[in-house]
């Protein structure tokens, strides 16, 4: 490939990517592959200045503003970082400062791994913050800044006008939590705090920014010379006393051997910290030298980024493990021998799914190379074939729960293998918050809390528990006096009495949502009905579908759900459907509807069957009782011909249906 083309093709690389991690918060490469590909293209164009081009990823600082917000042009530029990757590279940055400035005292701090951006103050008070966008132009996020409680709304003492520069991060913990409580609601986790940083930042609605809970590191500020300021230290101390969170850990040093040694250190403690930081950040302290080093187009020239490469290690995989989700889903984890990455000691790395386990074509016993994606996660990223013991054979996953015994469902829609246990033990608060919950059982007072303690008392261990409960025992929970446990008992019992419909819900059948339980309890009319319906039967009820039977056939055959029933049923909760239709003039007959009708939607001529007790059927068969046949009526026509089903038209329908006025 010649230059021009690798030139081309990376360029567009780097777009998409910058795409991806800048606008989408979705990056699909490390930050180190990233680095790679940039420097790789900096280096051809500085070889083949023919080819130079302005709009390169090169020459631009970060992504476009998105169109979601307003735009705001920085009053100063927010620049990036000059990224190193060695101590080489770092020596030479010494010397272009020291060839240009003269002796430099250097300040080294971490270099947060969050989304950047610039906060104005105007007589103290906050009146705007932007994202760093391209440098030039960012996105308004004011409000949703104003929900950061590491942001002061107002300032004491401060000058007229004041710009500070932050990173705005999320701590390990608060991605943790957030990721425990989308695992509960069954929605997709966040990558890695960065994007989950950044994405809660650029939400549309402030809410749902608050409820992230981000924090920010404030690290300069960008009206310096508008103050009576002369280091980058003397700033940070002042922010500080206005009542800013700064960068926590700033050292000043004079050689670059005692820089590299603080870089070092840094390195080596940084998976200790309560928050992610992908390199080291040095910069000349005093403000004057900085103005005589200027920038370039890009960088300022007296800054650099020391990037540190993710750390990778080869060791043993000795055992792999399966946990079962709260979900139910099966992860299978490596059982490692333990090695030393990124500052901690990893003895185990998710495996993710079956399909990676494959593509890996991991066995225990092999030789693996681990390293810690995004500097948290471990991982494995590929086996050393060379070191395989010739006994080690390919991994299969379990078909049985190792929680509870349950059979594993393979629906081969995705790669994750789920628990079918109606009372899986490593499910139980997911379940029973899915059983309580308003549009279920509607449990009043059974939230996450309550139930997280009645499970630890060891009180309830399957949502039948729930109706064996007494006050007594209740009341002796933490934040649960007698009048919440009473309360809760209420609630408990009063739910006894709701429709079936909610029932088949509260199960948690996969496939089985709040319309699914209210067309099964329209058309069977009791929970002993649905048991017993074959799947052919429930796949000619409207909109149930051969998926839906299967899934409903397979967990009412396994015998923690026969348990569940039979708990719940001599607890006393009811086990039928109210009856809707206003009438039983097509009770117990199925009716087709083809062809276009000239008064009727065919939402309408199936809302008047199930109206008069009748049930809509999309397919025609010898249980059929009628067709009602439109314009254009085609194969279930012919097929009702066929087979000697009645056939009516729209007008002996309506007249039919009719004399039950």
């Amino acid at each position: 490939m010649d230059a021009h083309t690798r030139i081309t093709a990376l360029r567009e690389q780097l777009r998409y990517h910058n795409q991806k991690y800048y606008n989408e918060d979705a990056p699909e490469i490390t930050d180190f592959e990233y680095d790679v590909l940039q420097r790789e293209l900096r280096a051809l164009e500085a070889e083949h200045p023919e080819y130079a081009d302005p709009d390169s990823p090169t020459q631009r600082v970060g992504g476009a503003p998105s169109e979601k917000f307003s735009k705001v042009r920085h009053t100063y530029p927010l620049e990036s970082l000059q990224d190193v990757f060695s101590f080489e590279e770092l020596e030479e940055f010494f010397e272009r400062v020291e060839g240009a400035a003269g002796e430099a005292e250097y300040a080294v701090e971490y270099k947060i791994d969050g989304l950047s951006v610039a906060l104005e103050y105007e007589n103290g008070v906050f009146v705007r913050g932007a994202t760093r966008g391209d440098g030039q132009v960012g996105e308004d996020v004011t409000e949703n800044l104003r929900t950061i409680a590491d942001i002061p709304q107002r300032l004491e003492n401060a000058p007229p006008h004041l710009i500070v520069r932050g990173e705005v991060y999320m701590k390990k913990q608060v991605f943790d939590e957030l990721n425990a409580e989308l695992e509960l609601a069954e929605k997709p986790l966040l990558a890695n705090p960065r994007n989950a940083a950044a994405g809660s930042l650029r939400q549309k609605d402030s809410r749902v920014t608050a409820k992230r809970r981000l924090s920010i590191f404030c690290f300069n500020i960008q009206n310096s010379d508008e103050l009576p300021l002369e280091s980058h230290t003397q700033a940070l101390d002042y922010l500080r006393t206005l009542g800013f969170t700064v960068s926590p850990s700033y050292r000043l040093f004079r050689t670059a051997e005692d820089v590299c040694g603080e870089i070092t250190r840094i390195g080596e403690t940084r998976g200790e910290l309560g928050f992610d930081i992908d390199g080291a950040v040095v910069k000349v302290n005093s403000f004057a030298q900085r103005e005589a080093l200027g920038s370039t187009a890009k960088f300022p020239r007296w800054a650099a980024a020391y990037k540190y490469p993710p750390e990778e290690k080869e060791t043993l995989l000795k055992d792999i493990v399966i946990t079962v989700g709260r979900t139910g889903v099966l992860t299978p984890n490596a059982v490692l021998d333990p090695v030393r990455l990124a500052g901690t000691t990893v003895s185990r790395a998710t495996l993710h799914n079956r399909d990676f386990i494959r593509g890996l074509d991991a066995r225990i016993g092999d030789t693996v190379l681990v390293r810690k994606a995004g500097e948290i996660i471990p991982e494995i990223l590929r086996v050393n074939l060379d070191k395989r013991p010739p006994d080690a054979v390919p991994y299969e996953m379990p078909r049985i729960c190792p929680v509870c015994g349950a059979p594993v469902l393979d629906d081969g829609e995705e790669a994750a293998l789920r628990c079918t246990g109606a009372e899986c033990p490593a499910q139980l608060l997911r379940n029973l918050m899915h059983f309580a919950s308003r549009d279920a059982m509607d449990i009043d007072g059974c939230g996450e809390a309550v139930l997280q303690g009645l499970i630890d008392a060891g009180l309830v261990k399957s949502a039948a528990d729930l109706y064996t409960l007494e006050a007594a025992q209740v009341e002796q929970l933490e934040r649960m006096g007698k009048k919440s446990a009473n309360n809760l008992i209420a609630g408990i019992s009063d739910s006894k009495s709701r429709d079936l419909s909610r029932l088949l819900f509260a199960f948690g059948i996969r496939h089985v949502g709040q319309k699914a339980g209210k067309i099964l309890s329209n058309h069977f009319g009791s929970l002993d009905a649905v048991l017993s319906a074959s799947e052919e039967e429930m796949t000619e009820i409207r909109d149930i579908g051969a998926t839906t039977a299967q899934s409903i056939a397979q967990w009412r055959g396994q015998e923690q759900s026969r348990h569940l029933i039979e708990r719940l049923r001599a607890a006393g909760v009811n086990f039928t459907g109210e009856q809707t239709a206003e009438s039983d003039l097509f009770a117990g007959k199925t009716i087709v509807v083809t062809g276009t009708l000239a008064t009727l939607s065919r939402k309408d001529a199936t809302d008047l069957i199930e109206k008069l007790g009748g049930k809509a059927s999309g397919s025609v068969s010898k249980k059929t009782s009628f067709v009602v046949a439109g314009e254009a009526a085609g194969s279930k026509l012919k097929k009702a011909n066929d087979l000697g089903v009645p056939v009516l038209t729209e007008d002996e329908f309506l007249q039919m249906a009719q004399t039950n006025a």
